[in-house]
């Protein structure tokens, strides 16, 4: 379900809401928290801008990565943009996909990580270990700070271990997981960083002040940020620093890192099966099951991962389940597409879907949101025709406009000018029919567009 272009965090895995609107909604009751400054890959940014939108929520700022350098980058670049509007705040550091039960808990956590913090301390939150897990980074805590309760001097960051030296960690009563979230005065972490990778700090500043404002956004200079070492913040500033402190933190807790995470997390029946959709099990145990598009029936199977989608269907061990990232790998060398987007794909004029395709025909059915509008474009290699489906399109050709309304259609032949926009108040559906000798995405020449698509 996590494709290239739409990422776990834009999925609703747990709740009705996406790990991005949770991560973002568990904030509030924070005194003195601010609007949240996100930062993303530039490919998500429409995604980002809209999921936030529908709860309700504007960023402070939307800064894009042309590419990603992983987490020390990102967050110098946000310390930075931050240094110069309030120099003493503090940052709070949270991954967009992680999923957290106990948010009261997690309140908690944070009323005692943000006095270290101001102090000058860089504050990890540590997760008491459910089991010794191998996926897991671990942190060894050491002196409690008698300032604070549950927290400690931080003796050693460790990387992800094996099975033998998990249970060491666990039963040593010692480690506690590494969850990734970080608070810390912006301007202490930049100077911990400029000691340890100065040259991250550098090329940061540059990508920085060579950015533009475009739209909402904040896009980085792509030759700058481009030439930025790649480096986590654990490794860059955590495993060096002396400053580095760890709240222990039991907030119900998880990565979402595979499919049997889901599982451990999730609602279960009598015989411990947690399912999703439209499904029917008889005589299965331990099992998670998952129906997006159609009914999923299993019988007499246990401890499976059982996930269906409208273009593909996984069957795993749940013991194995964080292999799945090796099947994703598969289907990369095959130059297959099922791991790079879903049969629907989101645009920020809406989403289209692949209904049917075949030599020289496709047939897609589009949303378009109110008041949104495709770009001013043309097609060297196909034909379309329009159906109008429910609401009322605005349509360009050569320079004509005309409305359509349901049951209307209308014909853009090769090489012609158009465009297609939503005048109503509700959403327009219309099905589309590609017809010619090519018809990839890639086969568009745009003359405007009001998202500044190249």
């Amino acid at each position: 379900m996590s494709r290239r272009l739409l990422p776990k965090q834009f999925l609703s895995l747990v709740s009705e809401r996406t790990l991005l609107q949770e991560t973002v909604l568990r904030l509030q009751g924070v005194n003195g928290a601010r609007a949240p400054l996100v930062v993303s890959n530039n490919e998500h940014r429409f995604l980002v801008a809209e999921q936030l939108r529908e709860i309700g929520i504007k960023s402070e700022v939307q800064i894009l990565e042309p590419v990603g350098r992983n987490t020390a980058p990102a967050v110098a670049v946000a310390a930075l943009h931050l240094q110069e509007r309030q120099p003493d705040a503090c940052l709070f550091v949270l991954p967009s996909d992680h999923l957290i039960q106990d948010v009261p808990g997690f309140h908690a956590a944070i009323a005692a990580a943000l006095p270290l913090a101001a102090e000058g301390s860089l504050v990890t939150f540590g997760i008491t270990p459910g089991g010794p897990v191998t996926g897991f980074g671990y942190i060894e805590r050491g002196d409690p700070l008698p300032s604070s309760e549950r927290s400690f001097r931080v003796t050693r960051f460790v990387e992800k271990p094996d099975l033998g030296t998990a249970r060491r960690y666990v039963s040593s009563g010692r480690f506690l997981w590494n969850s990734g979230m970080f608070v810390f005065r912006a301007d202490r972490f930049l100077d911990e960083l400029q000691r340890f990778r100065p040259e991250i700090v550098t090329a940061a500043k540059s990508a920085l002040e060579a950015g533009a404002l475009d739209l909402d956004f904040l896009r980085l200079d792509s030759t700058a940020f481009a030439a930025c070492p790649s480096d986590s913040i654990d490794y860059a500033v955590m495993e060096h620093t002396s400053a580095s402190v760890v709240v222990q933190a039991d907030i119900g807790w998880s990565d979402v890192g595979s499919w049997a995470a889901l599982w451990e997390v999730g609602k279960k029946d009598a015989a411990g099966n947690v399912v999703n959709g439209d499904v029917s099990l008889r005589d299965a145990n331990g099992c998670y099951v998952r129906a997006e598009d159609r009914l999923v029936a299993a019988l007499g199977v246990r401890d499976l991962i059982i996930v269906e989608t409208d273009d593909a269907v996984l069957v795993a061990d749940k013991s194995r389940a964080q292999e799945v990232k090796e099947v994703v790998e598969d289907l990369g060398r095959q130059a297959r597409s099922e791991h790079i987007s879903h049969s629907r794909v989101y645009r920020p004029w809406g989403y289209y879907e692949s209904i049917d395709a075949g030599d020289r025909f496709q047939v897609k059915r589009i949303m378009v949101k109110s008041g949104e509008a495709l770009s001013l474009q043309m097609h060297h290699h196909r034909a379309e025709h329009w159906v109008v489906v429910s609401g009322t399109a605005k349509v360009t050709r050569d320079g004509e406009v005309k409305l359509l309304s349901e049951n209307e259609s209308t014909y853009i032949p090769i090489g012609t000018k158009h465009r297609l926009e939503n005048p109503g108040k509700v959403p327009l559906f219309l099905i589309e029919i590609q017809s010619g000798a090519y018809l990839g995405e890639d086969d568009i020449v745009r003359f405007e567009d009001r998202y500044h698509r190249g």
